[in-house]
């Protein structure tokens, strides 16, 4: 198997691909909303339009708040960003009737692209339990001292086929745009000179970034693995050759 390198035109085409993914499910509801508007003259219906227009308009602000602050500039390159705003568009995008999300990380601020890796961890985290859970972040330290951990707990929670086979390290032939996105975070860890330790137990993923020298200390087999092969259990970044 082929190890895979991005051009610079492709990342872009490729992460612009996803963000529009995300967004046009909640556009699209927003203009069927407005065409049963526009011919209804059923006083329930039009209710039930409105409730759907609403509740899409919503959900479409706070993909794209989202988006903007994970995948984008949000300010000035370089600068800082308060991880109150980042736990702002997290609970925006995760939080809701399924997965409660639990922020134990103190609002301070941080690098730019180190939050953009831990959003991209919660998204990632989300993605272990679509059933729905809980979500817990954790952000200790600061600067060069900096780790963050997320943990999903839900029924029958596991890695993406794409999230688990980058964070194992394992190279692969091809990115599309439904693993833009752990390829991605792969990308901001190591500019941020964390690694990624994925460790998985029954209902339980847990994902940790430290900094790439203490790596090893972490990167110990977890003892009940649930839905990785042995050797994704543990993921290091310091490595480029992974990607």
């Amino acid at each position: 198997m082929t190890t895979v390198s991005l051009a610079p035109l492709d990342l872009a085409a490729l992460l612009s691909s996803r963000i529009c993914h995300d967004v046009i499910s909640p556009v699209g509801a927003i203009v069927n909303g407005l065409e049963v508007l526009e011919g209804e003259e059923d006083a329930e219906m039009r209710s039930i339009a409105m409730d759907l227009i609403k509740k899409s308009a919503i959900s479409a602000s706070a993909r794209l708040q989202f988006c903007r602050l994970a995948f984008g500039a949000a300010g000035s390159l370089g600068a800082s960003v308060d991880t109150g705003d980042a736990e702002n568009v997290a609970r925006g995008l995760i939080g809701n009737e399924k997965t409660a999300l639990r922020w134990n990380a103190e609002r301070r601020l941080a690098p730019k692209n180190a939050v953009k890796l831990l959003l991209n961890l919660c998204l990632i985290a989300a993605g272990a339990a679509p059933r729905g859970g809980i979500l817990t972040v954790d952000l200790e330290g600061e600067g060069n001292a900096l780790t963050m951990k997320v943990e999903a707990k839900g029924p029958n929670a596991r890695l993406s086929h794409a999230a688990a086979g980058f964070l194992s390290g394992a190279p692969a032939e091809t990115v599309d745009a439904h693993s833009i996105q752990p390829y991605y975070t792969i990308l901001l860890a190591r500019e941020c000179g964390l690694a990624i330790k994925a460790s998985t137990a029954p209902d339980v993923v847990t994902l940790t970034a430290v900094p790439a020298s203490r790596f090893a200390a972490l990167a110990e087999p977890t003892e009940s693995p649930v839905g990785l092969p042995a050797q994704a259990e543990s993921v290091g970044l310091a490595n480029p050759a992974v990607l």
